[in-house]
């Protein structure tokens, strides 16, 4: 009879960094832009921080009703003789998704982005007004 070692770690180093390779890379993100979303009169405001992406590599859709931001920062060049001691800043892509409520109108979605801030503006639906409809004597 032959006794093996396990070695645990390994393995669970495996399940943390590729919990499922099935799963889509558009799914997926390296990291994770802070988000502030406000609610105006007239529209909604969702306000990123994307700093270090280029507006080109944004990419807004709307489907179903679903907003989604996604994108990809890429890491600088540095020259040859330079040697990195540290890196804090983060690489690769990114994807964040909203369900809008009903009174959006997802048809006039506009996006900029300045200063490392993706703003999305989404217009409000204007709303039905209730009207009273008077009854006719016949």
């Amino acid at each position: 009879m032959r006794i093996a070692r396990f070695e645990p770690w390994p393995y669970a180093e495996f399940l943390r960094r590729d919990p499922s390779p099935s799963v889509p890379q558009k799914t997926r993100s390296d990291w994770v832009p802070a988000v502030d979303i406000i609610e105006e009169k007239d529209h909604f405001l969702l306000r990123a921080d994307v700093p270090g992406v280029n507006a080109e590599d944004i990419d807004v859709s709307m489907d179903a009703g679903v907003l989604t931001v996604s994108g990809v920062r890429h890491q600088e060049t540095r020259e040859e003789k330079t040697e990195l001691r540290r890196a804090e800043r983060t690489k690769g892509h990114f994807l964040r998704s909203f369900t809008l409520p009903e009174t959006a109108n997802t048809d006039d979605v506009s996006a900029k982005c300045s200063n490392g801030v993706l703003e999305v503006s989404i217009p409000k639906q204007p709303e039905i007004q209730a009207r009273r409809i008077t009854v006719e004597a016949a």
